[in-house]
């Protein structure tokens, strides 16, 4: 079976197109950050052992490169989401399939629901904290990067952070689902504070991106 990510962009965009509801919007939003990943490490590429890398510090030199390396691994995985959210949902389906027949069906039916939401919204969470650790590492190269590609920067901090608040829609609309309230509240919190902390990462890169500008 042909993977999401091996098809064409036309390819991709006509399986988003269709009235299959997968790949939908986890598949895209994880595609969105690996983009977003990917142009932020493109200004790497256009800045290490370049002129003016040369006039960085030691230090700065290292954690760019260093973060490099963090990207590779990060795009790596989103690109494996944006096939594995399509079944996410797989487990939530087969449950409600189940025989519902006997007071003792009804209730493993309702264990395997329930079993199914919590790990339909693991896959999106996931993705929206490989989004967020792209995000962290953005700061070197909105400060040091090569100085005509710091619009990639900027496009790359919008992908991103669309990439982490979509991911994260897909966690919630499963946790709407689950009746375990003690769960429920951890993993709100647990949303709460990466939409939060990738909000204000977006604000402080494209302020960077933006004084550059002028």
């Amino acid at each position: 079976m042909t993977k999401l990510v091996d098809l064409t962009l036309i390819g991709y965009t006509d399986e988003v197109r269709g009235e299959k509801p997968a790949p939908g919007g986890g598949s895209v939003s994880a595609y969105a950050a690996a983009l977003g990943a990917s142009l932020t490490q493109m200004v790497g590429s256009l800045t290490i052992d370049k002129k003016a890398f040369e006039g960085l510090t030691d230090d700065e030199k290292s954690l760019m490169k260093e973060n490099q390396k963090k990207l590779d691994g990060i795009i790596d995985e989103l690109n494996d989401i944006v096939d594995t959210d399509a079944n996410s949902f797989d487990d939530v389906m087969a449950a409600f399939k189940l025989p519902k027949d006997t007071e003792e069906e009804k209730k493993k039916r309702s264990e395997a629901i329930q079993t199914g939401y919590k790990k339909a919204l693991e896959t999106p969470i996931h993705a929206a904290k490989l989004g967020l650790e792209a995000m962290r590492l953005q700061n070197i190269y909105a400060l040091k990067g090569n100085k005509n590609a710091i619009t990639d920067v900027g496009v790359g901090t919008l992908l991103l952070q669309s990439g982490v608040e979509g991911a994260l829609f897909n966690a919630l609309i499963n946790l709407n689902s689950v009746k375990d309230e003690a769960y429920v509240a951890q993993k709100r919190d647990e949303v709460d504070k990466i939409m939060k902390e990738a909000k204000d990462l977006r604000e402080k890169t494209l302020a960077i991106v933006y004084s550059k500008l002028q």
